[in-house]
């Protein structure tokens, strides 16, 4: 093979320091052309970037603060928008290099390129320094001055409990809708939540009507007004009011809405709330579903609520066969709780209780679609009809042999209640912001914070709310319930006795003194008493974990 040689390279000396180079249009080399041309001139080799320490955002040019991790591609971005001077070259490369996180410093290298002279492109990198100067986002400013809110959303239910307000609370931090409310107060009849956009006020109110049945109104307030630019500020309130009918209330709807609903029996039971009521007839399992818009032309409020609700015993059952759903059609025999029964404690035979009077021993013949779960010997809770009296015209025109003498509304479990058991989970809390006006309490995140005699109250309607989660699945699953660190059992006899905290959950305390001693007939009672073998337990699947992580709006804490 013939050695061909390679071509000649004609090379030229730098004009500067003499080297041999390869000839270019500047007759120079390479660290030469870089001493005579700085292509870095122009670009700030010092800047500093805004931080809130409040919300954790930094200000991305010229007035949109965002949430940047760092060493992130977005705080990249927002470092890269502060330099000027960066439209004039041709960057190829940026990355950071790792600083201390206490330093308040943030370094970067840039990589960029420019053609200098014809046909000649230099490279060159070097390095920013960035200095983090921490302040105040305007979120963050409004929220901690008073009453500086751009949009307020009123919540309010008129019923004389809190459970409403509960479930919502629940419901509301399962899908994150309280991230943009700025403060939170409660008043007479339900919650106030403030905001400091108006659009964020809008989408709580959109929640709010996918989850409950509301009705709301718009007003607004003027503040101040610039004739010359045309611009003015307002102020926009949003009046939200729920429907004041709640689950397992006794509803007799009105004759005209009933036939409208399919000709269904008036008298029923309020069994789901939702974006619309579901309601339920007893005795014919018949249901219906009542949207929001279609109540508000003919409002109506329910003849009885929870609070009114008598405990019975099932003397007899016998399922009819019929089924809708998981309701099951059944005939029971029922009396009051406690008929039959004299208590001779004290030893005079005079003395006898209330509850054996000869009209509390009566047995009540009725229809329920609880078939399913009663057995002879359970305990129920239900409408004693033929003891009250309501004020209502709708359920006066009924006629009496309409009208059952017992409606049965839910299973009771009353020797498991009885007994001092923590439970395994809890729920969390909305953030509340102290020292508001009006509060004296420190009640338990969104409700029961206005104190005095209404907390007691709240502590009552919290403990039913937690009873509704255990006793409904449906209800449950809607919700989040997380597992409870610590959680003990239930003291033996004579170990000690409990208390309830804020959380609701039961803590055990001191050992209590030595009961007083009995008759035969009162221990034998109790002895009888044994738990029910269906009562419903929380499963440890549906339980949540990393509780403590998660920023509650107090910490509640469990005596050891």
């Amino acid at each position: 093979m013939e050695f061909v040689p390679a071509p000649a390279v004609h090379r030229v000396l730098c004009a500067d320091c003499g080297d041999p180079i390869v000839p270019n249009s500047a007759n120079l080399c390479i660290n030469c052309l870089r001493n005579t041309v700085d292509i870095t001139e122009g670009i700030p080799k010092q800047a500093s970037v805004s931080y809130c320490r409040n919300c954790e955002r930094f200000l991305s040019p010229p007035a949109q603060w965002m949430i940047a991790r760092p060493e992130s591609q977005e705080l990249l971005a927002i470092c890269l928008k502060k330099l000027k001077g960066l439209n004039r070259v041709r960057l190829t490369d940026a990355h950071f290099i790792w600083t201390e996180p206490h330093s308040k410093r943030l370094r970067v290298s840039l990589t960029i390129q420019k053609e200098v002279l014809t046909s000649t492109i230099l490279e060159q990198i070097f390095e920013i320094e960035y200095l983090v100067q921490h302040g105040q986002c305007p979120d963050c400013t409004k929220l901690a001055a008073k009453n500086t809110w751009k949009a307020l959303v009123q919540v309010r239910q008129k019923v004389p409990h809190k459970r409403t307000f509960l479930y919502l609370e629940q419901l509301i931090l399962k899908h994150g809708a309280q991230k943009d409310t700025i403060s939170l107060k409660e008043v007479k009849d339900g919650l106030d939540f403030f905001y400091s956009q108006r659009s964020h006020a809008i989408k709580m109110v959109e929640f709010l009507s996918s989850v409950v049945p509301i009705r709301s109104k718009t007003s607004e307030r003027l503040l101040s007004a610039d004739t010359h630019s045309n611009t003015a500020n307002f102020k926009f309130t949003y009046s939200v009011e729920i429907v004041p009918i709640c689950k397992d209330d006794l509803v007799c709807l009105p004759p005209k809405l009933a036939r409208q609903l399919g000709n269904i029996d008036p008298l029923t039971v309020c069994t789901r709330v939702g974006n619309s009521l579901h309601f339920l007839h007893p005795s014919t399992l018949r249901s219906c579903e009542l949207i929001s818009s279609t109540y508000w032309r003919a409002p109506f409020d329910s003849l009885a609520s929870i609070s009114d609700l008598v405990e019975f015993t099932v003397l007899d059952i016998e399922p009819s066969g019929r089924t809708h759903g998981k309701w099951v059609m059944a005939d029971a025999q029922v009396a009051l709780s406690g008929a039959f029964r004299s208590t001779k404690v004290y030893g005079d035979d005079r003395m006898m209780d209330y509850e054996t009077a000869s009209s509390t021993n009566q047995i009540f013949h009725t229809r329920t679609h609880l078939g399913g779960i009663l057995q002879p010997g359970d305990a129920v809770m239900g409408y004693h009809l033929s003891n009250s009296n309501f004020n209502s015209d709708d359920f006066a025109s009924l006629t009496q042999d309409r009208v059952p003498d017992v409606v049965l509304v839910r299973k009771a479990y009353p020797n498991r209640r009885k007994k001092t058991k923590s439970r395994s989970w809890r729920l969390r809390s909305m953030a509340k912001e102290e020292g508001e006006e009006g509060e004296t309490g420190g009640g338990r995140g969104a409700v029961g914070r206005m104190g005095g005699r209404d907390q007691k109250k709240v502590e009552e309607d919290y403990e039913l709310f937690l009873r509704d989660l255990e006793e409904d699945p449906e209800m449950r699953a809607a919700v989040n319930l997380y597992k409870a660190d610590g959680a003990k059992p239930g003291p033996r006899s004579g170990e000690g006795t409990a208390r309830k905290t804020q959380s609701g959950m039961d803590v055990d305390e001191a050992p209590a003194p030595s009961p007083a001693p009995v008759s035969k007939a009162a221990a034998a009672e109790v002895v009888e008493e044994e738990e029910e073998a269906d009562f419903p337990e929380v499963k440890l699947e549906e339980l949540l974990e990393n509780f403590d992580e998660m920023t509650l709006g107090e910490k509640e804490t469990t005596d050891e």
